[in-house]
């Protein structure tokens, strides 16, 4: 298993370069890619736990086990689906290569627990990610991909002072390194990962990214790189207990802030985006759960990304006054009930066993952003709809990829399936529509955009490093 776990790793950047090598089986090598990747997943299900060091404390440690392999499975059937719903464009060798890289090195994430090699593995998503963003070379695309770069690359130097603090402590770059490390090496590490994973209003770089980039990179991006971010700091909640409160309570702060603005949002790619924040917090706020539901999160999300990318308008008036295509509109009726938790869906389960292991002060407040989150997508759900033409073959390829493993899904949590879930699930959901159609459809409030300004982001960055600070001298004995 330790030599299939170093190949696994590896390969995806050797077929990245044989891409370039034989250009013509661009789609064939990205697809094969993910079917490794999809393949090692499942083994993970039925395997040992795998804890791997190379190197000695110097070097690169892996743990791959059931949470990652939820990762690792959202990252395989996210980017298979991308390949597929561009298997017929124009799109050249370049974005093949760069798609596979992506998911290369996001794996590597996934199975990462030392400081170190979590910093190159994340480095490397962030270049292939503003490649990928910049793909159309306008001078939107390209200062769009700029802006998240350096973003990125400011938050992660921050992430290596707090790397180093931890060697220091410990003499180990290992998670479990944190535990002897100073508060302040796990203030600067957590900003790095909370901006990376656009985690509270440090990820406020995420809704004009996710949202201007082209439909298979906002998939991408909204379905699995943020969660490169993101996992690293479940990791960190399970390795060091003491963690936990922190992680919890930015999860909740995150669902809350994201859905509420989500709520107010007209723009369909943009309110994907907020959506997606707010949905990062639920996999934060039950860290020993949080691997179900990035992988319901992930499916649910791509889908809607790559369907919002038919619809002959982003505005919601828009298409309020207008007709979509009738099987467009089953996609997202299908893809937003997952992601409100409806039943029959693997989006069901996640809720439920998220919602079954919160902390009481937690239960509000999380119920709350449920309630927030049938309101978010019954904007989708009650647009008008009539029979028209129907989308690319490649498109079809891809979604029934995605909502066949929403529905797959539901057998890793059968449990869920009891009289008292189903009917707190669907009371839910009604009264979020009731809301939507008595009160907020009518409403139409633009919120400010000035903390997605650049220089307000690192401002706020700024911020957030001192809430850290205080989080972690106040309350924590690491």
């Amino acid at each position: 298993m330790n030599n299939i776990t170093i190949a696994w790793v590896a390969l995806p950047f050797f077929l990245g370069f044989t891409i370039y090598l034989i250009p013509k089986l661009d789609r064939y090598l990205a697809l094969l890619g993910t079917i490794a990747s999809f393949a090692y997943a499942l083994e993970l299900f039925v395997q040992s736990p795998l804890n791997l060091q190379l190197l000695n404390s110097f070097g690169v440690t892996l743990t791959v086990d059931r949470l990652s392999g939820y990762f690792i499975l959202t990252n395989a059937l996210v980017t298979a689906a991308v390949v597929l719903y561009c298997w017929r464009s124009d799109k050249s060798p370049f974005f093949f290569t760069q798609a596979i890289i992506l998911h290369g090195s996001v794996n590597a994430a996934f199975a990462c627990t030392d400081f170190i090699s979590l910093y190159v593995a994340l480095e490397v998503s962030g270049i292939a990610a503003f490649l990928l963003i910049a793909y159309p070379r306008t001078d939107r695309s390209i200062w769009v991909g700029l802006r998240y770069m350096f973003i990125s690359n400011i938050s992660m130097l921050f992430y290596l002072i707090g790397a180093v603090l931890v060697y220091q402590a410990s003499h180990s770059f290992s998670f479990i390194g944190l535990r002897d490390a100073p508060p302040e090496a796990l203030a600067l590490i957590f900003l790095g990962l909370l901006v990376k994973g656009g985690v509270f209003v440090s990820g406020w770089w995420l809704p004009l990214t996710h949202s201007e980039s082209e439909t298979p990179v906002s998939a991408l991006l909204s379905g699995v790189v943020v969660k490169a971010g993101v996992y690293p700091l479940v990791r960190c909640a399970l390795v060091v207990g003491e963690v936990d409160p922190i992680i919890r309570i930015f999860g909740v702060a995150t669902a809350l802030l994201g859905v509420f603005c989500a709520i107010f949002e007209n723009d369909t790619k943009r309110m994907l985006a907020l959506s997606t924040i707010s949905q990062l917090g639920w996999v934060l706020a039950v860290p020993q759960e949080a691997g179900f539901y990035a992988l319901a999160h992930g499916l649910g999300k791509s889908a809607l990304f790559l369907t919002t990318g038919s619809l002959p308008s982003r505005s919601f008036k828009e298409l309020q006054q207008s007709k979509i295509s009738t099987p467009i509109w089953i996609v997202l009726i299908l893809a937003s009930l997952s992601i409100s938790g409806f039943p029959l869906l693997c989006g069901f389960g996640a809720k439920a066993l998220t919602m079954k292991n919160l902390l009481p002060w937690q239960v509000i407040p999380m119920n709350v952003a449920v309630v927030g989150t049938a309101i978010v997508y019954a904007k989708f759900i009650f647009l008008p709809h009539a029979q028209k033409e129907k989308p690319k073959l490649g498109f079809w390829a891809a979604i029934i990829l995605l909502l066949g493993w929403l529905i797959v899904a539901n057998s890793f949590y059968f449990p869920a399936y009891t009289v008292i879930n189903i009917a707190k699930a669907l009371g839910k959901i009604a009264l979020g529509w009731l809301l939507y159609w008595l009160i907020f459809k009518r409403i139409a409030l633009k919120l400010p955009r000035v903390l997605e300004e650049f220089d307000h982001l690192i401002g706020v960055m700024s911020l957030t490093l001192i809430l850290l600070f205080w989080m972690a001298f106040s309350w924590l004995d690491i």
